[in-house]
């Protein structure tokens, strides 16, 4: 677990962190997401003892990480894929990190099997794609089996079986118990992977809970209809005071159930040729929460020449 209280960061007169609080729980793999500048990188900074609070505190398992006997036993990290020496092979590596945290040599090859790099331990890290880069990232995060992991950006710059991958091993590693904290700005890869989200913007907390809720809360669902008596189906609604647009030869139905406008349609004796429900997605529930705290807005207005 991953405990955040009253958590603040300045760099001179900028504020990067703001009073932060919040809770990562075991056995779920909670995603961090923010607008760029958002405080992330610097928050995730400070879980891990790299850079200090101006003030408030950071637990992992009721401890501070300075305050770890053998902080990669309890805790791993992914914050930069790119670190490792060039000229050094991926075993070579891992068994320089092994012997300066005192982890046994065998544990080695044990995550470069997890991670799925064994057939390419002895090549040297410079040689690497960025999804193997990842892969060897991962695979330090994991040399002390710890119980706490943190990624950033774990899938930056990854093809399609990369990001599945990666998907698939952070749901296998909270189904283990472990406690999984995930920063991303793929919000739609975060949708599938994070079962609970921890948002902030300026530094501050705009909303800490699951996946599911965030986007009930913050968006609008609505229901696409299809019927060849969509006029007057969409005049009883209207009657009952349930918000309808019209969207072309379908309607757009909001806060009412599929299944109460199917009822009200039979007791009519309304055909209906389509009933689906629109549910709203992360990346709508992401932007309606944090407008205001994004730091550069585009605007959608044509170029001039």
């Amino acid at each position: 677990m991953i405990e955040a209280t009253g958590l603040t960061k300045h760099y001179g007169r900028t504020v990067a962190v703001d009073h932060l609080s919040f809770t990562v729980e075991a056995g779920r793999v909670t995603g961090f997401l923010g607008p760029n500048g958002a405080g992330k990188s610097t928050t995730m900074r400070m879980v891990l003892g790299l850079d200090r609070p101006t003030s408030g505190d950071v637990r992992i398992d009721g401890k501070h990480y300075r305050d770890l006997k053998l902080p990669l036993t309890t805790v791993g990290a992914l914050l930069d894929a790119k670190w490792v020496h060039p000229n050094r092979s991926a075993r070579a590596h891992l068994r320089w990190l092994a012997k300066a945290t005192k982890l046994p040599r065998k544990r080695v090859d044990e995550v470069l099997d997890l991670v799925g790099l064994g057939s390419v331990a002895n090549k040297n890290a410079g040689g690497f794609s960025l999804g193997m880069s990842q892969r060897l990232g991962i695979a330090a995060a994991l040399l002390g089996d710890p119980k706490v992991l943190l990624f950033d950006e774990p899938v930056n710059g990854l093809d399609p079986e990369g990001i599945l991958w990666i998907r698939r091993f952070m749901h296998r590693l909270a189904a283990e118990g472990r406690t999984v904290f995930v920063s991303s700005h793929l919000l739609s890869e975060m949708a599938q992977t994070a079962q609970d989200l921890v948002v902030i913007g300026r530094g501050k907390l705009i909303y800490q809970g699951t996946v599911s809720d965030f986007v009930e809360n913050a968006t609008e669902n609505t229901v696409l209809v299809r019927s060849p008596e969509l006029t007057r189906l969409a005049d009883l609604l209207r009657a009952d005071g349930v918000q309808v647009v019209e969207d072309g030869d379908s309607i757009r139905v909001a806060n009412l159930a599929s299944s109460a406008i199917g009822e009200l349609a039979a007791a009519h004796r309304i055909v209906l040729h389509e009933l689906n429900p629109q549910l709203g997605s992360l990346e709508e529930a992401f932007i309606q929460l944090t407008g205001e705290s994004v730091e550069y807005h585009a605007h959608d207005k044509e170029p001039t020449a």
